[in-house]
């Protein structure tokens, strides 16, 4: 659409002489630099001289002239009498900043100037923090005692309290819509730790001398390893050898005797390489020590089974699992090579969704069926993580009013109710469970050694502590007390050294 006469036939009108930046005459440009603030310097050349010297230097031209803005209304404002409000003091520069901008808060002012107010009465102070609704000036936000600050509060920060505590019994709902909780690890202690100046040939020379000669300075053994990591026996190991040429197993076996010896002989042992020892000891033979089997493959983790199958086939020349097949049957067998995969959920995350699903299944399979779907047992119980069981475990008990121990004795029998129970125990307190191991070792007539020293050596360096807790809460004595009287000798100087002392 167009106007009658508009454009003209003879184009656009010409711009006057030193108005047009481009300093052509028509318009549009023939040859425009790219538009860009960083080319107009370069483009520099092609501009209007005359236009350019009024441009601001922020553009690359020179400072504006007099000419670029027109110039205020004669009289202005007039000047503020002296001594009225806003006058400066006598020899003090106005406040008014240049370049008619206004001063950014808490910022600095042009040379020479003082500094700027700081702001509107009553209003934050610059880098100050905001005050709370109410809050009187000088005095802290409510319910905050005067000169006291909230934990993690930086100097000139305002402090927000913190909110109410989660009820630890309650499960939490993250944002993404999956209910599931996230519980604390629990904090393992051992008895034995990574000995301080350690030095592997000193101790080397140590048990030379305990051992060299007639007789046997058992003492100095036990004050030796009894105070080592195991890493630190694996380089004595070696040091020995390196030193005298000699296998300090072979010399250990030499000049010592009974479970004193066995009690030292385990703690030379790499951990996977006792373990795959002692489950050989458990299959071997005429009977299958089931327990021990169980006590190892529940309460190792995925990385520790996985050490302990390469081990035993390196060792015996057949795997793990071909092993408990030779020697188990059934739904006990199945629970065993389930175990000894190694494949159980590790995560702590829970998810509340699949907990309740889990418990229901638990009791369709179980309490609420005639017979027992043991494959669901197996499957749950097998795959899941710590953390996961441990919900299941409570919910179990809220919404059948049973505990899950209860409910498996009542399903179960034989091998199999021992296997469940102890997969259970274990997954529910793990220093509990071998506090329960511990003492129907030393209960009753005669003691079971290979049981009390593979749970010695084996938790020595991973929550001893927590097993020794658990035992004087479980049976109103200290294990250390039991261990002394059950045991004597060496063979009690020895375990009472492991255990660390007396609760």
């Amino acid at each position: 659409m167009s106007y009658p006469g508009y454009p003209p036939a003879s184009g656009y009108p010409s711009q006057p002489p030193g108005s047009n930046p481009w300093g052509g005459s028509a318009y549009p440009p023939g040859n425009p630099p790219p538009i860009g603030l960083d080319n107009v310097t370069n483009f520099g050349q092609q501009y209007n001289p005359p236009y350019m010297s009024g441009m601001p230097s922020t553009f690359g031209g020179a400072n504006p002239g007099q000419s670029m803005f027109p110039s205020g209304p004669a009289g202005g404002y007039p000047p503020i009498p002296a001594g009225s409000f806003g006058a400066p003091q006598p020899g003090q520069q106005s406040q008014v900043p240049s370049y008619g901008m206004y001063p950014q808060p808490g910022g600095n002012p042009p040379s020479g100037m003082p500094a700027y107010n700081p702001g509107y009465p009553g209003g934050p102070v610059p880098s100050q923090p905001m005050p709370y609704p109410g809050q009187q000036p000088g005095m802290p936000p409510p319910g905050q005692q005067p000169g006291m600050s909230y934990p993690g509060q930086q100097p000139g920060m305002p402090s927000y309290p913190s909110g109410p505590a989660v009820n630890p019994s309650m499960p939490s709902y993250p944002s993404s819509g999956v209910p599931s909780v996230t519980p604390s690890k629990p904090v393992n202690r051992g008895t034995i730790s990574d000995a301080p100046g350690f030095d592997p040939l000193r101790d080397a020379e140590v048990l030379r001398k305990a051992m060299k000669g007639f007789g046997t300075d058992e003492q100095a053994i036990i004050d030796c390893l009894g105070s080592r990591s195991n890493k630190q026996r694996q380089q004595i190991l070696l040091s020995f050898k390196t030193a005298y040429g000699k296998d300090l197993i072979k010399d250990l076996k030499s000049e010592l005797s009974g479970n004193f010896e066995k009690a030292i002989l385990a703690m030379m042992k790499a951990p996977p390489v006792y373990d795959a020892y002692e489950i050989k000891e458990a299959i071997k033979g005429a009977g299958t020590d089931e327990a021990c089997i169980i006590e190892i493959l529940s309460s190792r983790s995925n990385a520790e089974i996985h050490e302990i199958s390469r081990v035993y086939r390196a060792e015996f020349k057949k795997t793990l699992e071909e092993a408990i097949k030779s020697d188990t049957s059934g739904h006990f067998q199945r629970l065993l090579i389930s175990l000894a995969q190694g494949n159980r959920d590790e995560s702590t995350n829970v998810n509340m969704s699949l907990v309740t699903k889990d418990v229901q299944e638990l009791y369709a399979a179980g309490e609420n069926r005639l017979g027992t779907d043991e494959s669901k047992f197996n499957a749950i119980l097998c795959t899941r993580s710590r953390a996961h069981l441990q919900s299941v475990f409570y919910e179990y008990q809220r919404m059948c009013n049973r505990d899950l121990e209860k409910s498996i004795c009542r399903e179960m029998s034989g091998d199999l109710e021992s296997g469940m129970l102890a997969v259970v125990k274990c997954m529910k307190n793990t220093p509990a469970f071998f506090a329960e191991r511990l003492n129907k070792a030393m209960r009753g007539a005669g003691t079971k050694d290979k049981t009390l020293i593979r749970i010695m050596v084996s938790r020595s360096e991973v929550d001893l502590l927590n097993i020794r807790a658990e035992y004087k809460r479980m049976y109103g004595k200290s294990l250390y007390t039991d261990i002394t009287g059950d045991t004597s000798g060496d063979y009690r100087k020895i375990l009472l050294k492991l255990c660390g002392g007396s609760d």
